[in-house]
């Protein structure tokens, strides 16, 4: 009889371990993909890709038992050999090869020049290659990032008493509204794929104050845009017993401060192969929506043609607009009309054509939408009745607020938005694994 004990200790090392002082001089065993290849004459440069990087190993002719033409681009092989510093290399260190084995060999050429610093090809063929693309080492940095982004959210909500939930994706009706739901049927039942984690984020403050949640929602849109997706992560919170819907915003600072230092420290590699500069998050400005407008209008001498409402190429102005001003690369633009928000948004008590809302918007792109609920279930009901709404199928989420509901507030941030911003890309499909729009269901 045998048993588990725990993770078994590998001779493989990763190249972390291999950075250490200690291991050069050493024979050390690595595996990996051959990245590429490089024929000097006598001696042959096999560089490796590994997770966290590429190792340069040296092959010299006659000495590990095999020929560099017995080796090709995206075979995964086993390789010992001893490690030595060289400056020249990547991180500064290479491997003498003495063996190597094969472990599998590709049956074709890949369809694109994964090798390559960059990938010189249209992004219809990165998304149709996908799993080909995702192994240039720049493509592959952006969702490293993207990683960073997601556990700065986890980590920093973590140790501001938060609790992380996961709820249904598949439901009677949607948080929203309207017509952007996708529709299904469930075992001879009418349901939709949720817009958003909206009710339940609410409904879970009545039980742990502070909620989070990292999960997909999906929007019904029929949008072929740079920006917009079909499917796409939602970095949600809500948290109760707030004082005023700036706290929410407080705490979206405190996460992006929190997350800038992280992926500066930890994923400082990705942040050069990408060329970012993290932006600015000590301070960042707050503009009511309607001021907003007025500003960009006079500064850049545009007509304010919707007053409810902020069209792209206003957004892209306002965000214009804080940086020459403010050197500002965020902006909270707040008060929304009450007409362009949900139901359950709370109206400003000073003027109830305006909600206590906002939208964050970083470089001129709105990446975060949140602001105050209503939290009083006559005042919900009342809310619900004045938009000529139905209460059917709301049933339990109403019930929570018929049994009492703090103060409360939250938002929704878009990952991949975010992460398009952050790596300095125009179209979020770049920023997104394998992206649902209007015209893709694959890979």
């Amino acid at each position: 009889m045998e048993f588990l004990s725990g993770v078994k200790e590998k001779e493989t090392l990763e190249l972390g371990e291999l950075l250490k002082k200690d291991r050069i001089g050493q024979e050390v065993k690595v595996n990996g993909f051959v990245h590429t290849i490089r024929d000097m004459g006598e001696v042959a440069f096999v560089v490796l890709r590994k997770r966290e990087g590429l190792l340069q190993c040296v092959l010299e002719e006659g000495t590990a038992g095999i020929s560099e033409k017995d080796l090709r681009e995206e075979q995964t092989v086993e390789v010992t050999g001893l490690l030595e510093e060289d400056e020249r290399a990547p991180h500064g260190i290479e491997l003498r090869i003495r063996e190597v084995q094969v472990l599998s060999s590709p049956s074709e050429p890949l369809p694109l020049p994964v090798s390559k610093w960059k990938l010189s090809t249209s992004l219809e063929a990165k998304l149709n290659y996908r799993s080909a693309s995702l192994r240039n080492v720049r493509e592959r940095a952006k969702f490293r990032i993207q990683e960073g982004i997601t556990r700065g959210f986890r980590d920093f909500l973590y140790s501001q008493g938060f609790t992380e939930i996961h709820t249904p994706k598949i439901g009677a009706k949607g948080a929203e509204g309207g017509s952007n739901m996708f529709r299904l049927e469930y075992f001879h039942h009418p349901a939709v794929l949720a817009q958003s984690p909206q009710f339940y984020k609410q409904m879970m403050v009545g039980v742990f104050d502070r909620v989070f949640e990292t999960a997909p929602v999906f929007r019904a849109e029929k949008h072929n845009t740079k920006r917009h997706l079909n499917e796409y992560t939602s970095l949600d919170f809500e948290m109760g017993y707030i004082d005023s819907f700036e706290d929410i915003m407080a705490m979206e600072t405190g996460f992006l401060q929190y997350t800038m230092k992280l992926l500066q420290e930890d994923y400082a590699e990705e942040l050069r192969i990408l060329g970012v500069t993290l932006p600015k998050t000590d301070r960042i400005p707050q503009v009511r929506f309607d001021k907003a407008k007025e500003l960009v209008s006079e500064k850049y001498n545009r007509k304010i043609r919707n007053p409810f409402d902020l069209e792209p190429e206003e957004e892209a102005l306002i965000g214009r607009y804080f940086k020459e001003e403010y050197d500002a690369d965020f902006v909270f633009v707040t008060h929304y009309p009450s007409k362009k928000r949900p139901f359950y948004a709370m109206d400003d008590p000073e003027d109830t054509r305006y909600t206590l809302s906002f939208d964050l918007l970083f470089h001129g792109l709105e990446i975060t939408t949140g602001g105050q609920r209503i939290h009083e279930y006559q005042m919900l009901s009342e809310k619900i009745a004045a938009r000529g709404m139905e209460e059917e199928g709301m049933d339990q989420y109403l019930a929570a607020f018929k049994y009492g509901m703090p103060p409360h507030g939250g938002l929704g941030i878009g990952l991949e938005r975010l992460t398009m911003k952050l790596i300095g890309e125009d179209n979020v499909r770049e920023a997104t694994l394998f992206p649902r729009d209007l015209s893709r269901l694959e890979p």
